[in-house]
């Protein structure tokens, strides 16, 4: 089995390049003296364009997207980004496209699927107290056509978590972030909370193709993740025994998770749970694009990225603070004799004492009630 040699995150200004990538788009455009083609390669390292230029396009009258093709090119640079100036292209024949390893044009999360998706479980089991929200989410956790979606699904096509088993990292993010926030207000119903972030992006699962070359599909482009994921949920909500006013404000927090009627939201966030909902979505793909544009800084160095047209802007990595430990105590001092006077704590604390007197004090949201929901 043939192996590439070169990946997209490991090519610099000025490299020569000659490699097997995926064509995933291919748009004929026209310039002044003539037509070009516009491209998009990918490989397991990441993502380039690239453009073959009049005279030279010519010689290409169709370019199908999804095929595997060998490219000799020079990488140079066209509006801040790194981009493939093509010297020639072949596309690979079917004996050639077999030969290869597949798993070098697929990116994966970094994370072991099967390792969230259990965290996944485990969170739910120390959230859930409610007979239906635990059968709700056993149910969909032993669908084995959701499960395999989750373990396998992009989160998008290409803004944030834009490979396999990104759904379910972005997904298990959210969900640790809105129990983060539940643990700082008062007044939130931690449970509904957990069931709308688990369920929130379902439907991507049947909005985007799997394979070499994830697209929208035909529902996706008709209906939409957030409706779709409604149909998906619909019979292990019926399943589940849930009562009525809770199936409809989970529903109303799926439904309004993009937050603004503009960004796709059928409505708009009503209740506090929704909101949050909405923001840690947000955030989360926010911080995942920041992190991307930033990926071609080295390690730990300062600096500009690539313009980011998801997010409209110029990202910059600061410097950081300096992670400095505080100095040792003179043997003498009261401080040092304090200090050995008193008990070390366990290096693993027991379970039990991630109580909820550990977690910060949480603030009252305005408008909601002085207790806490239980959950």
């Amino acid at each position: 089995m043939a192996r590439k040699t070169t990946f997209i995150n490991a090519l610099a200004l000025g490299d020569e390049v000659a490699e097997v990538f995926l064509l995933a788009e291919a748009q004929q455009l026209q310039a002044r003296n003539g037509p070009y083609w516009r491209l998009e390669f990918r490989d397991s390292g990441g993502i380039i364009g690239g453009k073959i230029w009049h005279p030279q396009s010519l010689a290409f009258p169709d370019l199908t997207p999804g095929r595997m093709v060998f490219v000799q090119a020079r990488v140079s640079r066209y509006r801040d980004r790194l981009e493939l100036s093509i010297d020639s292209l072949r596309p690979l024949a079917e004996e050639e496209t077999a030969a290869l390893d597949l798993a070098d044009f697929l990116p994966a999360s970094p994370h072991n699927p099967a390792a969230m998706l259990e965290e996944l479980r485990l969170l739910g089991e120390s959230v859930l107290v409610h007979a239906p929200w635990k059968a709700l989410l056993a149910s969909l956790l032993e669908d084995e056509n959701l499960r395999s979606g989750l373990l396998s699904a992009p989160a998008a096509k290409s803004l944030h978590h834009a490979y396999a088993g990104g759904l379910l990292e972005h997904t298990l993010s959210v969900t640790r972030l809105c129990m983060a926030l539940a643990d700082l207000y008062a007044g939130l119903d931690r449970q509904i909370l957990f069931l709308g972030a688990v369920c929130h992006d379902l439907g991507k699962i049947r909005e985007l193709s799997s394979g070499l070359n994830a697209d929208y599909t035909q529902a996706g482009r008709l209906i939409g993740h957030i409706c779709l994921g409604l149909d998906m949920l619909a019979p292990h909500l019926d399943a589940s025994g849930l009562e009525e006013p809770l199936r409809e404000h989970l529903r109303h927090i799926i439904l309004s998770h993009h937050g603004l009627r503009e960004f796709g939201s059928p409505v708009l966030p009503a209740t506090a749970e929704a909101l949050m909902l909405h923001y840690a979505d947000n955030i989360d793909a926010k911080l995942h694009q920041m992190d991307a544009a930033l990926a071609g800084l080295p390690p730990e160095v300062s600096g500009w990225s690539p313009f980011a047209p998801g997010l409209d802007r110029f990202l910059f990595r600061p410097v950081h603070t300096p992670q400095e430990r505080a100095a040792p105590s003179p043997p003498g001092s009261p401080a040092a004799a304090a200090a050995r006077q008193t008990p070390a704590a366990p290096a693993t604390p027991p379970r039990e004492s991630a109580s909820l007197a550990a977690r910060p004090q949480p603030l009252t949201l305005l408008g909601s009630c002085s207790s806490p929901l239980k959950g």
